[in-house]
């Protein structure tokens, strides 16, 4: 079957990928100018003696070739056992476990808002071409486009939280609740979905947009309309049908995009999720926790790009009339 060949093949291509994106990262990190002891010890480094930093090089394994250090992560990783974070001084285990429902919540919420917002502004920017709402929805995404996201999130602040006092600024809960309750969740979860989504949001109407526009001049389109089919008929179960089949692809090749949005975003609205810890763990040079996130991230791609590829051949029984064949 199609489908089976398709998972075959990407999961061929992730062990390499995966091993490759692993050992550079260990690469990068032999070469990096940042000593992770001294980051560890913070002021202490100060007033710790060159003997004991030696010993806690040792320890951690620093004092090693690569390819042993590689092995020996690989082995662990393997058996089950990522290490344990040097900044949180907790297992690297729990420390993503903790905190990777966060993520996928913001990440899940905004992904639905973004496909339904692009969609339907997308199709309706297609239908309404050069017009002035054709012409206001292209002008503000291509310059969402260009914005930053961490900017995008900031200027949502001061707007929503500090201006108009609508929305808090960030966080999960209030300062003054210690337990997390769902109306104090939904309040502090709309800035970072909304912020998320709107940032990603732009290649997607885009491209909605012009897939639209170039279905319409198709002959079966003009055959539909000569049969006096309504507009909205015409535009809802032929046009788009039809342009959205591409997208599918395109979504996958998306996901480091939204990784990376989401890293920003929770960085910027303290969200305690597992892309906002990367942050963290980069600039105390956690290279445990480093290591972890970054496999984590690689896997969503590679996952994220499998997804995609089998919903096209869901979507489009022509892949799966010439797969049988």
């Amino acid at each position: 079957m199609t489908w089976v060949r398709i998972v075959a093949w990407r999961l061929a291509f992730a062990v390499p990928l995966l091993l490759a994106v692993t050992f550079g990262m260990f690469a990068l990190a032999k070469a990096s100018p940042f000593d992770p002891v001294r980051q560890y010890l913070g002021e202490r480094a100060m007033v710790t003696s060159p003997q004991i930093m030696a010993e806690i090089r040792a320890n951690w394994g620093l004092d090693r070739p690569l390819a042993e250090q590689y092995a020996t992560w690989l082995g662990n990783l393997l058996s089950g056992d990522l290490g344990e974070s040097r900044s949180l001084r907790l297992p690297v285990a729990q420390v993503i476990g903790e905190r990777l429902g966060w993520t996928l919540l913001v990440v899940g919420c905004a992904l639905v808002l973004m496909l339904a917002a692009g969609l339907a502004v997308g199709t309706l920017a297609a239908w309404r071409r050069d017009s002035w709402l054709d012409r206001l929805v292209t002008g503000t995404a291509y310059t969402n486009e260009a914005a930053p996201v961490f900017w995008v999130g900031l200027l949502a602040i001061w707007v929503f939280s500090v201006t108009l006092g609508w929305l808090p600024a960030g966080g999960l809960t209030d300062a003054a609740s210690a337990a997390v309750t769902l109306p104090d969740l939904l309040r502090h979860l709309v800035l970072p979905v909304a912020v998320l989504a709107f940032s990603q949001s732009s290649w997607l109407l885009l491209f909605v947009r012009e897939s639209v526009i170039g279905v319409l001049r198709e002959d079966f389109v003009t055959g539909a309309r000569a049969r006096g089919l309504r507009g909205r008929t015409v535009l809802l179960r032929h046009a788009l049908r039809s342009a959205l089949l591409p997208f599918v692809t395109i979504m996958g090749a998306r996901v480091p995009e939204l990784v990376t949005g989401a890293i920003l975003v929770e960085a910027v609205f303290s969200w305690p999720g597992v892309a906002g810890t990367t942050i963290k763990a980069a600039l105390a040079v956690d290279f445990p926790l480093l290591a972890a996130l970054t496999l984590l991230a690689t896997v969503a791609v590679v996952a994220g790009n499998l997804l995609a590829d089998l919903a096209y051949t869901l979507a489009d029984p022509r892949v799966r009339v010439l797969g049988v064949s």
